[in-house]
């Protein structure tokens, strides 16, 4: 009788498998012609910041208690980043920084609530954003605080995998936070992987960015991942006079202006996710920040924790962690990344060190898309792909995430402009809902095709994008119909979730926010084929050889 019921669960549990699959799309069904959803005029509209007096991000905290508390994570499951703020930023045409030295960096935390009894240590600083022009404010920023949790910590191998751990942080002598809590990261192996994997990118701090994150938040992730363009901060000149376009508002700024305290207000909104779910974050352009005596990026580099260490990068722009059976590479499109450069010397190394059957998934991401068909910075990026593309086609990345583009756009596998089963696919999630607004026009409709000139980013290096050599678009710089490796394209805000499953597949959804919860917009299981592709190197046959 038992071993009966046993048959009939396990022909149940293949059946409903199958009917799975057979409702959603994988990726061993394609390459599949291209798909436009018609975009929707009535959301283009809604794209506005959240005002300073919204209560989620008003400081609510007094003197030096912690605020914007968040979790990163280190390369592996034994180890995590909690950083958090304390004191207050000014922001004026005299400014006095705050001394980090005065306030120490402690976390206690276990894996009961009460008592916390381990104890860890580390490092604040204290960032300004200088404009050396009169009129334009200075500012600088409260204390920030970075704390790793790290091996020897709980027994000599460091955090246990996927357990929960209770923190609080703070200087136990002024003011320490409430208790806050995290899940770890599985262990890494081949049936080992986070349920859950929120993708959002171009975010801001608009009506339609809060509406993302709840429901992202609605979803359950337990990491989440965010591809640059984070708070829109440039948007804004020093004195909090913001536009949707910063060029055709403020052509005549001696330099390009941001009000940093929306950094601020950035933080405290997102602290109610990003307490308990790690986030990792890549640079984008809107991160760029000019300032004084050149420099760039001080935001960005300064408020987030990075795994730049222990991934070996030295670096905020580039780095790697796992996550379970998953590797994934974070990469820079804003720093130097042609052949002799460290970032591709180190991308290099890192690949050469992923062992396959431990993290099966390869996973890369960047903020600028190498495969877009939108008008919006179309080939914008192509020195970039020209350099790494090879590379990372030559170790079989499995998907590449990116964002720039304020729409969604999901491409076929695809490398070097050609159908090719053992490509990655490219998923763009620049939909986070950012003041900008939607873009809304494509490459390949009449009369929208750039002129080359005018597509280069000055600081993602040169000049590489040239008419099309080869293909359907030969001698032109754009199709002239839908791209081939395009599979499917819409103008809407919204969020992606990485579910895989194990070795092999992966689910792959998107949300869009007009939408309920729970109703997908996009979704489509990906599929790794090892044994088809392993580590490649040289030519691959095209797709309609390999099937």
């Amino acid at each position: 009788m038992a071993s009966t019921l046993c048959r009939l669960i396990g022909v149940l549990i293949l059946v409903n498998f199958a009917a799975v699959h057979a409702r959603i799309p994988t990726t061993l069904d394609g390459p599949f012609p291209p798909v436009t959803v018609p975009f929707d005029q009535s959301l283009r509209g809604k794209a506005v910041d959240l005002p300073d007096t919204d209560p989620r991000v008003r400081r609510r905290v007094k003197g030096f208690e912690p605020e914007q508390i968040s979790v990163a994570l280190s390369f592996s499951f034994d180890s995590v980043w909690i950083s958090w703020i304390t004191g207050e930023f000014q922001i004026g045409y005299y400014i006095k920084p705050l001394n980090p030295k005065t306030v120490s960096s402690v976390v206690r935390y276990g894996t009961l609530r009460y008592p916390l009894s381990h104890k860890a240590t580390g490092d604040s600083i204290v960032y300004n954003q200088l404009y050396p022009f009169q009129g334009l404010q200075n500012y600088t920023s409260g204390i920030i605080h970075h704390v790793r949790l790290t091996d020897g910590d709980i027994t000599e191998n460091g955090l246990k995998p996927s357990t929960r751990y209770y923190y609080r942080c703070g200087d136990p002598a002024i003011a320490m936070s409430n208790i806050y809590s995290f899940t770890t990261m599985p262990v890494s192996g081949p049936r080992s992987y986070p349920s859950k994997i929120g993708i959002i990118g171009d975010l801001g701090l608009t009506y339609n960015s809060t509406t993302t994150i709840n429901h992202l938040i609605s979803n359950k992730p337990d990491l989440m991942l965010l591809v640059g363009d984070i708070t829109y901060a440039n948007q804004y000149l020093t004195n909090g006079t913001g536009s949707d376009c910063y060029t055709c508002s403020f052509p005549q700024t001696p330099i390009h202006e941001t009000y940093q305290p929306r950094w601020d207000y950035w933080g405290r909104f997102m602290q109610n996710l990003v307490s308990k779910v790690p986030m990792m974050v890549i640079e984008g352009n809107h991160e760029i920040e000019e300032q004084a005596e050149g420099k760039k990026f001080v935001a960005y580099s300064s408020r987030f924790a990075f795994p730049s260490s222990e991934s070996r990068s030295g670096s905020t722009f580039y780095y790697s962690y796992n996550a379970g059976g998953i590797h994934f590479i974070m990469l820079g499109a804003y720093a130097a990344y042609n052949k002799s450069a460290h970032q591709y010397k180190w991308l290099e190394r890192d690949l050469a060190e992923v062992d396959r059957s431990i993290t099966p998934w390869l996973i890369a991401a960047w903020h600028p898309p190498w495969y877009s068909s939108y008008k919006a910075h179309y080939r914008e990026v192509e020195c970039m792909r020209q350099e790494m593309e090879e590379l990372l086609y030559s170790y079989g990345v499995d998907i590449v995430f990116t964002g720039h583009v304020h729409a969604y756009e999901r491409s076929n596998r695809v490398y070097n402009y050609t159908l090719d089963p053992c490509g990655p696919v490219h998923i763009m999630v620049g939909d986070g809902g950012n003041r900008e607004k939607m873009a809304i026009e494509h490459a390949d409709a009449p009369g929208n095709c750039p002129e080359p000139s005018t597509t280069p980013d000055r600081f993602m290096g040169g000049f590489c994008a040239t008419n099309f050599s080869f293909g359907p678009a030969a001698g032109k710089f754009c199709w002239d119909r839908q791209p081939d490796y395009s599979a499917f394209r819409e103008s809407s805000f919204g969020h992606g979730i990485l579910e895989v499953k194990n070795e092999t597949w992966a689910l792959w959804t998107w949300y869009r926010n007009q939408d309920a919860r729970y109703k997908s917009g996009d979704q489509i299981y990906i599929v790794r084929q090892p044994d088809k592709c392993p580590n490649l190197s040289g030519k691959t046959k095209l797709w309609s050889a390999a099937r």
